[in-house]
């Protein structure tokens, strides 16, 4: 009884406070929101949206969240490479309805997140000014220019992250306690030649289709970052050798179909992977030049499949078929 009651008076001081509270789950679904956040972001009671699908809503109602981008897919692929990438966030945004809001994104390991938005209109707005343009250029560090994915910067200090997480609860043999998840490292096959064939205007539209093909296969908690040429890595947290092998071969498959060149139908290219699992205190470093290793493997081995680093030894991995 006390716990309905305390449940009740949870869900009535909820309602009542103007502070935005919202509930998203592993999905990015929304599973719970007050009804200041259904007003801020006109959600209808009941609906459980995707978060990508009621912002693409607002985006074209032009209401909601200010998106100053033209193409909301871009955007897209550029807030999801940070969205739900650490334990704790905090930034400002703006609303159409003229507030200005601080928001927090705190995340649990399992994928659920809890966001809270306050009202900061009154602030000054020169101020203002100054916080926006510093978390513009924190966003332009933090995000690759051509893909929109995130950027080298920021994807190897999550590897770093990585190495440094406590040991998640396992039921794994003693020697396999240690494991935090994988680091994959991918790259495009052929690029070179692609470019010299093809031009790099067609480069960039692969370098671009790539990474928003995989961008969408990458679960909420994962962080895919281009770290040069047609290089990408991928940290995979939580996340066991082989449920990451099975990852990385729906991309291989996901790929194969691609066509990122419409004027040229029967175009399409491939990529192969180096996976390693990481353990915690591993040297960064160490870590993704194993992955780097198997990916070589794989290369060797004929492209177009994944090369998995097992304890130090390079082993094939499935070619996503």
């Amino acid at each position: 009884m006390v716990e309905k009651e305390a449940t009740l008076h949870l869900s009535q001081l909820m309602d009542a406070t103007d502070v935005m509270v919202a509930v998203y789950d592993q999905d990015d679904r929304l599973r719970f929101a007050n009804s200041a956040f259904r007003a801020a972001w006109h959600l209808e009671d009941g609906e459980r949206l995707l978060w990508s699908d009621f912002m693409r809503r607002n985006f074209a109602a032009r209401r909601g969240t200010v998106i100053s981008a033209e193409d909301f897919d871009v955007w897209l692929r550029s807030v999801l490479g940070r969205r739900g990438k650490t334990g704790f966030r905090a930034f400002e945004t703006d609303l159409h309805d003229g507030r200005w809001l601080w928001m927090t994104e705190t995340m649990q390991p399992d994928g659920w997140m809890l966001c809270v938005a306050s009202d900061i209109t009154s602030l000054r707005p020169d101020e203002r000014e100054l916080r926006q343009a510093r978390d513009m250029a924190i966003k332009a560090a933090e995000t690759d220019e051509l893909t929109g994915i995130a950027s080298r910067r920021f994807v190897m200090s999550k590897l770093q992250a990585l190495v440094k997480t406590a040991p998640a609860e396992t039921s794994l043999p003693a020697r396999q306690t240690a494991a935090v998840g994988c680091v994959a490292v991918l790259d495009i096959d052929n690029f070179k030649y692609i470019n010299d064939r093809f031009g790099h205007s067609i480069g960039d539209a692969v370098l671009m289709d790539f990474a928003a093909t995989i961008q969408r296969l990458v679960r909420k908690m994962d962080v895919l970052g281009r770290v040069g040429g047609e290089e990408f890595v991928l940290v995979l947290p939580n996340t066991t050798i082989w449920e990451a092998e099975a990852i990385i071969g729906r991309m291989l498959a996901e790929v194969r179909q691609s066509r990122p060149v419409r004027e040229q139908v029967s175009f399409r290219y491939t990529f192969s992977a180096g996976l390693a699992s990481a353990q915690a205190g591993d040297d960064p470093a160490d870590l993704y030049r194993r992955a780097d290793l198997a990916l070589y493997a794989a290369k060797m081995r004929g492209r177009d499949q994944i090369g998995i680093d097992i304890d130090g030894h390079r082993t094939s991995g499935s070619a996503g078929g």
